[in-house]
């Protein structure tokens, strides 16, 4: 292919972006190849490594905008009025996102960069704390004011309990285990979870009395 210059750096690389996004949705990381981006917006493959340092880094970037679409799904869904009505909407809003987004969601834990070699960029760390945040925001009520750091915990732990029993369903393993749905073996940890930890808080008090 020639080279070409009908658009400016910028242009390309938001071109680039959306190619490989829509990739991802269509088929998943085996869709996505250099070659097939390049052929999908008309130039070199040579031109997307001027814009991005190899093919996992062109995921990672859309993995990036995967979590803003996250994100921005989620954080209505936190009104603080009360953990629980809050948590069963950030559930079903996640549930949603899994259903209509598979592909792309699949990619945020599937993606694997050849032999870790190279932390992941601190910007991306930043929007997976952001998404996390926002788990954290709907859990706050539930802890100390002092406890921040437990809050954060409970939000991680949650959430990676949460994918396990997403990716169980994505791989058709769940029944495996269970003849639950994911939508209700979800609910039932996160209500469980939920009175778990107000049973934690409770306690000290009790015993101080």
């Amino acid at each position: 292919m020639g080279r070409r210059s009908d658009h400016s750096r910028d242009e390309i690389r938001r071109m680039a972006l959306a190619a490989a996004q829509r990739r991802l949705e269509s088929g998943g990381l085996p869709a996505l190849t250099a070659r097939s981006v390049a052929d999908d917006i008309g130039y070199a493959v040579g031109t997307l490594y001027n814009l991005f340092d190899n093919l996992d880094m062109l995921v990672v970037h859309v993995n990036g905008a995967t979590l803003d679409m996250l994100h921005d799904e989620l954080a209505p869904t936190v009104t603080g009025k009360s953990p629980d009505s809050d948590l069963a909407a950030m559930l079903a809003a996640y549930l949603r996102f899994l259903t209509e987004k598979g592909h792309l969601w699949g990619a945020l834990f599937e993606h694997r960069r050849p032999g870790d070699s190279a932390p992941l960029p601190d910007w991306y760390l930043a929007k997976v704390a952001r998404v996390l945040g926002v788990l954290e925001s709907a859990l706050r009520p539930l802890f100390p004011d002092d406890d921040a750091a437990g809050c954060a915990q409970a939000a991680r732990v949650l959430w990676a309990s949460l994918h396990g029993i997403c990716s169980l369903g994505e791989t058709g393993k769940l029944p495996i285990i269970s003849a639950q749905s994911v939508a209700d073996m979800a609910n039932s940890l996160v209500e469980n979870y939920v009175a778990g930890l107000r049973v934690r808080q409770v306690k000290p008090r009790a015993a101080g009395e």
